[in-house]
């Protein structure tokens, strides 16, 4: 719970330009800069750098209603960590997700990022990422790798309701604050240069540049202020992966199951589910970022009762990714497998003993894509009395993600050669095992074999855009019990865009000949450079593969083969996924705060009541296959041929927030604190928008799913308690129990119908001939041969206007199955998924401890919290695919422990965060995260006044990451980590 001044303790320290903390609260208004208690009334106590931080932090929790803890910079322009998520993980409870070694998204007491509101100034903001870029973009997740620190002055976590603020977070609301010019007058400001070197680096030793710089000035006797800052990031990095991909693995029931994991040897126990890997690869993914931040602010203050402020703040982040990878396909024709005992079993060994050659692809994949936020806002604070106090803040800001390529967001093109004639995967070291023997007469390293393959060209966007305008005001009464009286309103339209379109060519049983490619454009990988020091990597593992030069690939494609539908840019329009939310919010408040002495000491007793109405209206373009076709033995897709439409659902919901918070100090520097509230998180987008979305394809079947604007908000009732003793200026001991209660929790509803009168040549009539003339044991590709001999090719797919009496259609290497009445393709059916408000309660309760502790006056100190989650729903591993399953995604348990040193001029700090495994999503399957800590260190010295040198090192020790499925040996990913150095001087003046 406490955590507060986990600070971060970052490398650089100044004079002493910190900026007072405001108030944790803009309605409780308390006075945070007030002297120590163990300091006299009237003395100075100056201090600087993670001191200043530590008490600046610590007044901020000490002083605050309810449950706050929060990070405060350490001088003007010196936020204590280059990224706020990695300063937020550092607070007792928070715990990140990690993008490329950064810190991307936030979970709070175990609810994830989506469970989280963040406000900037105490203001809801938009948040806009295109994620994977290869699906329409549906989060509400703010991704804090679009801000930088320079110019942010704190942040606060409120971890328990209050009818004053915004509603949308069960797990916190986080808000970050900008620096203000007249919190702090006079002219004063920091410019720091950095150079940093990341050692994942593939082929390279680019060292890359950040500079940051800001200034904050007053003028005309302290009324005008300004404060101008900006920063600029660069980072070149690599991401190496070995993955059996989630969606990747096939669930059976043993030994029901037999056809997916074949002669098993030692076999699973019956009764057990089992997990068989469908697809398995290396890759290596070079990753350049920029980031741009910049804000400016401007304060009037022409008389003492008014303030006027008005504020920008832009930022942009743009990632190029370029990724490639060899993937290995299970033909499933002769298969062995080994494994372990228990329920689910685990997987000790896959092999795939098809004597026939069998393909090795190449994939090699590009993505570019670019966020661009702005934030304009107005606040007007005015005192008419001594007692009333008025305040009119609005704000337009918009979160925009989009391609920044003439390809889209995404593309991937593929070569494959028949060089494989046994493919195996070992699952019992760390780092899985993936090999194959090479087919008679064939080298698979040498390019002149490998043939071009399918392609996709993915192209989304996403915007939001938020309109708020809020009205607060506080009175103040003269009375020895009621304090003051806080009420306001608030209305906010939230607009989202989200859309997603798609050119693919599936031909993945290859188009053209090798002589379409030429030799230069393939280079070697060899994959013991990609795992070094990873247990596993030395042993029976492929040892290279042929990497591509994705754009010469792709103009290949284009120019031979007419990707893309060949024209000369790939952007496919949104003609996939179109939808378009939109959410209004009115919510007015009331709230009284009341002071009185229990035990001697001051006692408060906080109560308010907040009400929200929320109207949705949700239009979606709802875009419909008009066939289906068989690309290969594995493969099938939808045709489309624009066929597509607008509709509109709307929906509306209205809440009553209340919320009491009470504390009171039974004797000096103790505070005992008791919350209560309800608080809500509303839907994600996708969730939330009206139209069907044709999913995925198999032969047993399809996937869709379509959105609910309909749905209720998830709703939390609260308690939290907790005991604080203050007993230093920059030292405390704290132990909270929190408790959550949480219903509405949005499920999927699932269905099982037909679509669109869609079908399926697998089980038609030329599908039972083949099975008739071939054998009921016959494999699918020997199946597909069959047709191709034994059935004349019609036309294109997708169209097949001339049947045979039988209405079946081949073309261009596809085998379709079109909508027909007369068609003997059977119908397909599809698991239909429709987010539904189940009516299950989940009860969460945890315990959060924290000790900060300044060894007196040497300059010494230690920073330690743990963070316990538990209850709610979990994954049950052992129940059948298929099975109803509910669980929370995100929780775990956290802790962190950071030394420091501080003083003359020398700063250090160690700091060690780890978190606990966590379910990071479920659909049929489970994927978690398994344990995870990094070490990160820093160092700086004030070798003349306001100038400083420092050094950085994050991931000191290189930790990697892994994840799995069912059982820690069904693996779904595992990335080597490497240390990240930072090296700098700073100007503070």
């Amino acid at each position: 719970m406490v955590g507060a001044s986990i600070v971060a303790l970052s490398a650089t320290s100044q004079a002493a330009f910190a900026q007072t903390a405001p108030e944790a609260d803009a309605q409780a208004q308390p006075q945070l800069d007030k002297p120590a208690d163990d300091a006299a009334p009237g003395d100075e106590i100056v201090v600087t750098g993670i001191r200043a931080s530590l008490r600046n932090a610590q007044n901020i929790k000490r002083n605050a209603q309810g449950v706050v803890d929060a990070i405060s910079a350490e001088d003007i322009g010196k936020f204590p960590d280059t990224n706020l998520a990695e300063s937020l993980q550092r607070i007792t409870g928070v715990s990140i997700d990690r993008a490329n070694g950064e810190g991307q998204y936030v979970t709070v007491r175990g609810f994830g990022p989506e469970f989280n509101l963040v406000t900037l100034n105490g203001r809801q903001m938009p948040t806009s990422t295109l994620g994977d870029g290869v699906s329409a973009p549906s989060s509400r997740a703010f991704d804090f790798g679009n801000l930088a620190s320079e110019g942010i002055a704190g942040l606060e976590v409120y971890k328990s309701g209050r009818a004053t603020v915004p509603s949308g977070g069960i797990g916190s609301l986080i808000n970050i604050r900008t620096t203000r010019p007249l919190d702090a007058p006079g002219r004063k400001g920091s410019i720091g240069v950095k150079g940093v070197f990341d050692s994942s680096q593939r082929g390279g030793n680019d060292i890359t540049p950040e500079v940051s710089g800001i200034i904050s000035d007053t003028f005309a006797d302290n009324r005008i202020g300004v404060a101008l800052s900006g920063s600029y990031q660069r980072r070149k990095s690599t991401e190496n992966a070995a993955d059996v991909l989630y969606q990747s693995w096939a669930t059976v029931n043993a030994p029901d199951g037999s056809w997916a994991y074949g002669n098993a040897n030692p076999a699973p126990d019956n009764g057990a589910v089992v997990q068989t890997p469908i697809a398995m690869g290396y890759s290596v993914m070079d990753i350049d970022r920029e980031r741009i931040n910049g804000q400016a602010t401007i304060q009037l203050r022409p008389v003492d009762s008014l303030t006027v402020t008005a504020d920008y703040t832009l930022s942009t982040n743009r990632v190029k990714a370029d990724k490639h990878r060899v993937g290995l396909w299970f033909a499933r024709q002769n298969l062995s497998s080994g494994w372990g005992p228990g329920n689910p079993a685990p997987p000790l060994y896959f092999q795939d003993d098809y004597t026939a050659p069998s393909d090795i692809a190449l994939e090699s994949a590009k993505t570019a894509n670019r966020n661009i936020n702005h934030s304009l806002g107005l606040n007007a604070k005015w005192e008419p009395t001594d007692r009333l106090t008025i305040e009119l803040d609005g704000h337009r800001s918009t979160a925009r993600s989009k391609p920044d390529s003439k390809y889209g967001s995404s593309q991937s093109v593929q070569a494959a050669i028949f060089g494989a004639s046994q493919k195996r995967i070992d699952f019992t070291t760390y780092l899985p095992q993936i090999n194959y023997n090479e087919a008679a007469g064939i080298d698979t390293l040498d390019p002149a074999g490998y043939f071009a393959t399918g392609n996709s060209f993915r192209n989304a966007y996403f915007r939001d855009k938020i309109v708020q305008g809020q009205a607060r005001a506080r009175y103040d009464f003269d009375t020895s019990f009621l304090d003051s009286l806080d009420f306001g309103v608030s209305m906010t339209e939230n607009k989202i865009r989200s859309a997603f379109g798609v050119y693919e060519q599936a031909a993945w049983g290859g188009q053209g000949t090798p002589a379409d490619l030429p030799d230069d454009i393939f280079s070697v990988v060899k994959t013991s450079d990609l795992f070094e020091g990873l247990k596993g990597a030395d042993g029976d593992i492929l040892p290279a593969f042929l990497s591509i030069d994705s754009d010469a690939l792709t103009k290949i494609m284009i120019s031979r083969f007419g990707a893309c539908e060949g024209g000369p840019t790939c952007l496919a329009p949104y003609n996939r996924v179109d939808s378009r939310v939109r959410e209004r919010t009115f919510a007015p408040y009331v709230q009284i705060n009341n002071t009185f002495d229990l035990f001697s000491n001051p006692a408060h007793l906080i109560a308010g009541l907040r009400y929200e109405k929320t109207k949705i209206a949700s239009t979606a373009l709802a875009q419909i296959p008009t066939s289906t076709s068989w690309v290969s033995a594995n493969e099938f897709t939808f045709n489309y041929t624009g066929n597509s439409s607008f509709n509109t659902l709307k929906g509306d919901y209205d809440e009553w927030l209340p919320s009491i918070d009470f504390d009171m100090s039974p004797i000096r520097d103790i505070k005992l604190r008791a919350s209560y509230s309800h608080t809500i998180a509303r839907p994600n987008y996708a969730q939330m928008q009206g139209a069907q979305t044709f999913n995925e394809l198999r032969a047993t079947g399809g996937f869709a799913s379509s959105g609910n604007p309909g749905l209720l908000p998830y709703k939390s009732k609260n308690i939290d308690l907790s005991a604080e003793w203050y007993y230093g200026p920059t030292s405390y001991v704290s132990l909270g129990y929190f408790h959550k209660k949480v219903s509405r929790f949005i499920i999927d509803g699932i269905t099982t119908e037909n679509l669109a009168g869609l079908r399926t040549p697998i089980g038609g009539a030329a599908y039972q001939a083949a099975l008739a003339a071939l054998g009921s044991n016959a494999t699918a590709e020997a199946i597909r041969d069959y047709i191709f001999v034994n059935y004349p090719a019609t036309t294109t797919p997708g169209t097949c206007t001339t049947p045979d009496p039988d209405g079946f259609c081949r073309a261009n290497g596809h085998i379709v199955g079109r909508i027909n009445s007369q068609a003997s393709d059977p119908l397909i059916n599809f698991q239909v998924t429709l987010p539904v408000n189940g009516d299950r309660v989940q009860k969460l309760h945890g315990l959060e401890a924290a000790i900060q502790h300044s060894f007196w006056d040497t300059g010494f100190g230690v920073i330690l919290n743990y963070t316990m989650v538990r209850g709610g729903g979990k994954f049950k591993n052992s129940l059948p695919v298929g099975s109803p399953q509910f669980a929370i995604s995100g929780l775990s348990d956290s802790a962190n422990a950071v030394a420091f040193y501080d003083k003359n001029g020398i700063q250090a700090r160690i700091a060690y965060n780890w978190r606990d495994k966590f379910l990071s999503g479920y659909g049929l399957d489970p994927n978690y995260v398994e344990a995870y800590g990094q070490v990160d260190a820093s160092a700086s010295w004030e070798f003349m006044k306001g100038l400083t040198v420092f050094g950085e090192v994050i991931n000191l020790t290189g930790e990697s990451r892994r994840g799995y499925s069912r059982t820690k040996n069904n693996v779904t990913f595992v990335i080597p980590g490497y240390a990240r150095y930072a090296l700098g001087f700073r100007w503070g003046f």
